[in-house]
C-alpha cells in the first residue's frame, strides 16, 4: 500500500453523499481507497478489471469514476473512450502509476476529467472525486428513440420493430437515427445530405431516394402498417404512429 498512497488528513467532506465507481485491479489500492470514500460518507462499486468496470459504467448513475489506466481485459484508455462514445458523461477520474505528460494528456483527450498520479495523498484524491462531484448535472442523454413501434438502441446499435430485430447497414443507421430523432416532422432532402451525409451540396444523384428505399424495405415492407412516409416534392416524414 505504501507504493501507491501517501497518507494525509481529508478534507471536509462537502460534496454530500455520492455513488462513485472504482475501476482498480491492484487489490490493496482497491480495498484501501474504497473503505476510505466510504468512511468520507461516499457509496462505492468496484470492478477488478476493465470488462466488468466498462458494464458498470454504462449502466449508469454514479456521480464520478475512479479508473486505473493499467487494467486487464480492457485498458482505462480505450475504457473511457467507449464511454464517450456512449454519450455517457460520467466525470471521470484517472487514477494511475503512468506520470509522462504525454500519458496525462492522452488520458484527458480520451475523455479523461482529471489525472492522478500514484503514489498520491488519499486527502487530495478525495478533494478531487468531491469537485468533480459538485459539477453541475448534465441532461439525461436519450440512448433510446422510439416511435410507434419502432426502437432504435444507440449504445448497442440495434433496430427492432414490434420485437422482431432489423438488420441495417451504418449508412442505414444514421438514416434512420435522424428519422427518429425527427418523427413526425417533414425531413428534407436537403437536411438528410448534411446531417447524414455531411454533404453541403446536391451531387445531383438519388443516393438518398436509392438508401431511403432500402429502409423502407426493411423498416415497412414486411410490416402490415408504414411507418416511413414520402411527401411529394418536399422530403419525408417518420409517422410515430402506424399509417
Amino acid at each position: 500500500m505504501r507504493r501507491f498512497i501517501r497518507w494525509a488528513r481529508a478534507p471536509p467532506r462537502g460534496a454530500g453523499v455520492v455513488r462513485i465507481l472504482l475501476i482498480e485491479d491492484d487489490a490493496v489500492t482497491a480495498k484501501f481507497v474504497a473503505f476510505e470514500l466510504t468512511e468520507a460518507g461516499h457509496t462505492v462499486e468496484r470492478a477488478a478489471d476493465g470488462p466488468s468496470g466498462l458494464k458498470f459504467a454504462l449502466a449508469g448513475g454514479h456521480a464520478v469514476a475512479i479508473v486505473d489506466r493499467m487494467l486487464p481485459g480492457l485498458d482505462g484508455l480505450e475504457l473511457t473512450r467507449r464511454l464517450r462514445a456512449a454519450r455517457i458523461p460520467t466525470p471521470l477520474l484517472f487514477l494511475t502509476t503512468m506520470s509522462g505528460i504525454d500519458d496525462r494528456v492522452e488520458g484527458l483527450e480520451a475523455g479523461g476529467d482529471d489525472y492522478l498520479v500514484k503514489p498520491f495523498a488519499f486527502a487530495e484524491l478525495l478533494a478531487r472525486v468531491n469537485a468533480l462531484a459538485r459539477r453541475p448535472p448534465i441532461a439525461t442523454v436519450v440512448t433510446v428513440l422510439r416511435a410507434a413501434d419502432l426502437e432504435m438502441d444507440l449504445m448497442a446499435r440495434a433496430v427492432r420493430r414490434a420485437g422482431r430485430t432489423i438488420d441495417l447497414q451504418p449508412r442505414e443507421f444514421r438514416l434512420l437515427e435522424f428519422l427518429m430523432r425527427n418523427a413526425g416532422s417533414l425531413v428534407t432532402r436537403r437536411q438528410l445530405l448534411e446531417n447524414v451525409w455531411d454533404f453541403h451540396f446536391d451531387p445531383t444523384t438519388n443516393i438518398v431516394e436509392t438508401h431511403m428505399s432500402r429502409l423502407r424495405a426493411k423498416v415497412d415492407r414486411t410490416f402490415d402498417r408504414g411507418l416511413i412516409e414520402t411527401v411529394r416534392g418536399s422530403g419525408y416524414i417518420l409517422r410515430d404512429r402506424p399509417a
